[in-house]
C-alpha cells in the first residue's frame, strides 16, 4: 500500500491550504473560520517518484467540550493511527500555544514518525518565537509558507525519507469505488461506520454534519473497496454559504470518480424530488446505482410491504429502472452485507463485455419479434451492432437512418439486452451511426 501521511494540528494553522498545495488541486475546504474541515480527507500525491496518500484532518482541540470539536479529535487520532508519517502543523508566526503543547503531548504518545512544520513563515528571517517550538521534543521545525509555496521542497524531501522501503503492491485500481450519496440526514455516515465496523466519520443528528467527501479503503471477503462518504446534497436554494457550495461540488466530484453510487433514501420520506435530482446526477454520469432504503425498521410491515415499496421506488425513478432496491436499517445492522455484495455485482456488470456474434444474434431475434419502426414507407434497418465500451457499457448500432430509431424502440432493444445479459444496476449507452458515417470514417 502507498505510504500514508497525516496532517494534524489545532484549528486554523493552514492545514487545508498546505494539503491543497501538495496534492495540486483544491480538495479541502479553505475558509478563515476555524473548524471548517470537520472530517479527514485523503488524496494521492507524489514527490520525486514516490506516491503517497495525504490525509487532511479537522483541527484538534484536546480538551474540547463541543461535540463537533471533540469528534474532530477522534478523526485526527484515527488518521494518526493509520499514518506512516505525521505532519504536525503549527502557526510559525503565532508561536507556541497551550493547544499546540497539548497536541505535541498527544503525538509523542503515538510513537510515530512526526515532522514538526511551522507554517505561515513568509520571509527568510525567522520570528522570535520560532525556536520555542523545540520544547515540544519533536526535532527541528521546518519553516514553510503554504500560501507562497516556500520551503515545501525541503519538507517533502524529509517526508519521503521517512517512508518505508518500496514494496510491490497493487494500487487501488482494482478496488470497487462506492460513493454514498443522498440528501442530508438520511444515514449516509452511519452506513459507512456500520459497514466498516468503526467510527470513521462524524455522525450527528444535525443535518449536514459531513461537509467533506471522505475516501476510506478497506477489504471485505477478499474484495477491495473504497467507500466515499459525501456531504448531503441540499437544494440550491438552501446552499447559503461558501462552505456548503464547496461541499456540493465535492459530492458531485465523488459521483464522477466512483464505480457504484448508493442512493440512500429515508424509508419514512420515500422518494423526494431532491432524491430524484441526486439520482439523476449519477445516472447521467453513467455510474452503477443502487437505491438503499434506510431506516426500514421504522416502517410498519404487512404482507408484500417491501415488494410494494420497491415498486413505488421504481415508478418514481423510472429513468433508472435498472437500479436494484435494497432495504436496510443501519441502526439495527440489518442487510448491510447485501449492500456490499450487490455493489460488487453491479461493478462487475459495468465492466462486462458481450461478444459481437452473440449481440447481433440477440438483436436479430429482437427485430423478428418486434419489427423496427417505419416512417413514410421507410423502415429502420440495423445492419450491425457491437459493444465498444465499458463502465458504462456502450453499444454502437449501424443503421440506415438515425431519425427512424424512435426512443421507444431503443428502450425495447435495451430491455432485450438486459433480459439476455443482465447489466443490473448500470445504465447502458447507445450510439447510432448511419452507414455513411462508417464509410466516411
Amino acid at each position: 500500500m502507498k505510504p500514508i501521511v497525516a496532517i494534524v494540528g489545532r484549528p486554523n494553522v493552514g492545514k487545508s491550504t498546505f494539503f491543497n498545495k501538495i496534492v495540486g488541486r483544491r480538495i479541502s475546504i479553505v475558509e478563515d473560520t476555524p473548524g471548517v474541515t470537520r472530517d479527514r480527507i485523503a488524496a494521492e500525491a507524489e514527490w520525486n517518484g514516490r506516491d503517497f496518500l495525504l490525509i487532511d484532518t479537522g483541527g484538534i482541540e484536546p480538551d474540547a467540550k463541543d461535540f463537533i470539536l471533540s469528534k474532530m479529535r477522534i478523526q485526527a487520532e484515527i488518521a494518526m493511527d493509520t499514518a506512516n508519517v505525521i505532519l504536525f502543523l503549527v502557526d510559525g508566526r503565532a508561536g507556541v500555544t497551550a493547544a499546540d503543547s497539548d497536541v505535541a503531548t498527544l503525538l509523542r504518545r503515538k510513537g510515530k514518525d512526526v515532522i514538526l512544520v511551522a507554517n505561515k513563515i513568509d520571509t527568510a528571517n525567522l520570528p522570535d518565537g520560532f525556536y520555542d517550538f523545540y520544547e515540544f521534543g519533536l526535532g527541528h521545525p521546518f519553516p514553510i509558507s503554504s500560501t507562497n509555496q516556500l520551503g515545501l521542497g525541503d519538507l517533502l524531501d524529509a517526508i519521503v525519507e521517512k517512508f518505508p522501503a518500496e514494496a510491490d503492491a497493487p494500487d487501488d485500481g482494482d478496488s470497487v469505488h462506492i460513493a454514498i450519496i443522498g440528501k442530508p440526514n438520511v444515514g449516509k455516515s452511519s452506513m459507512v461506520n456500520a459497514i466498516l465496523g468503526e467510527e470513521r466519520v462524524i455522525v450527528s443528528e444535525e443535518a449536514g454534519t459531513t461537509r467533506d467527501s471522505i475516501d476510506t479503503p478497506f477489504v471485505k471477503d477478499g474484495v477491495r473497496y473504497v467507500l466515499i462518504d459525501t456531504a448531503g446534497i441540499r437544494r440550491r436554494s438552501r446552499v447559503s454559504d461558501d462552505i456548503e457550495k464547496y461541499s456540493v461540488i465535492r459530492a458531485l466530484s465523488a459521483i464522477e470518480r466512483c464505480d457504484v453510487a448508493l442512493l440512500v433514501i429515508d424509508a419514512q420520506d420515500g422518494v423526494t424530488e431532491q432524491d430524484k435530482k441526486i439520482a439523476g446526477l449519477a445516472h447521467e454520469a453513467g455510474k452503477g446505482i443502487i437505491v438503499v432504503v434506510n431506516k426500514w425498521d421504522l416502517i410498519p410491515r404487512e404482507t408484500n410491504t417491501m415488494r410494494d415499496y420497491a415498486r413505488t421506488v421504481k415508478q418514481e425513478l423510472q429513468f433508472m429502472h435498472y437500479a436494484p432496491v435494497l432495504f436496510t436499517s443501519v441502526k439495527k445492522g440489518q442487510r448491510l452485507e447485501s449492500v456490499l455484495q450487490t455493489a460488487t455485482a453491479v461493478s462487475e456488470m459495468r465492466a462486462m463485455r458481450v461478444s459481437t456474434g452473440q449481440l447481433n444474434s440477440l438483436i436479430a431475434d429482437a427485430m423478428l419479434m418486434n419489427n423496427p419502426p417505419s416512417d413514410k414507407g421507410r423502415r429502420l434497418k440495423i445492419y450491425y451492432a457491437a459493444q465498444i465500451g465499458v463502465k458504462p457499457p456502450l453499444f454502437s448500432f449501424q443503421v440506415n437512418d438515425r431519425e427512424l430509431m424512435h426512443f421507444s424502440y431503443a428502450r425495447y432493444l435495451e430491455n432485450k439486452i438486459r433480459d439476455g445479459y443482465g447489466f443490473e444496476g448500470t445504465s447502458i449507452k447507445f450510439v447510432f451511426r448511419e452507414k455513411k458515417d462508417r464509410e466516411n470514417g
